[in-house]
């Protein structure tokens, strides 16, 4: 094992693909989860980790963090279901739905900006028009309606 990640916030916690559907869509009916799939050997992943802490811990309990580790499990077929294509890659869920998603890493601060935009800004309202989220669909027709988004700038 290269590193270990903790769900260092207080309003982050481990999530996999049996839990999935119940602890992250149905519960971003609630508040928005935002979804972080990451590997141990990757170095970028790694690199996130503390912004989205820093940025969760922000909102104060009203927005989570779900963190998906890819090669545990059958968790490579969630990422697969969900077109992910290289790690990391963070996904926001709100009322059942993808709202966007970005790979890489990012700073706080493009992490906050991307947040805002999403939570409060011309994508929100896309969100809330977007169908609902299938991940257990098959992959083709998986996110159709939700292209990678990347902070405003």
């Amino acid at each position: 094992m290269l590193f270990h990640v903790h769900a260092e916030s207080p309003y982050a916690f481990e999530i996999d693909h049996e839990r999935f559907e119940q602890e992250v869509v149905e519960a971003s009916r609630e508040l928005p989860i935002l979804v972080d799939f990451w590997a141990e050997w990757c170095a970028p992943c790694h690199q996130l980790t503390p912004h989205l802490n820093r940025v969760v811990d922000e909102y104060e309990g009203t927005l989570r963090l779900a963190k998906v580790e890819v090669d545990e499990g059958d968790n490579m077929k969630l990422a697969g279901n969900l077109r992910l294509r290289g790690f990391p890659t963070v996904i926001l869920f709100r009322n059942g739905r993808e709202c966007g998603r970005f790979s890489g890493s990012r700073s706080s601060h493009q992490v906050r900006e991307w947040l805002e935009a999403h939570l409060g800004g011309d994508e929100a309202a896309d969100c809330e028009a977007a169908r609902p989220s299938r991940f257990l669909a098959p992959a083709q027709d998986v996110g159709r309606a939700n292209p990678i988004a990347g902070p405003r700038r």
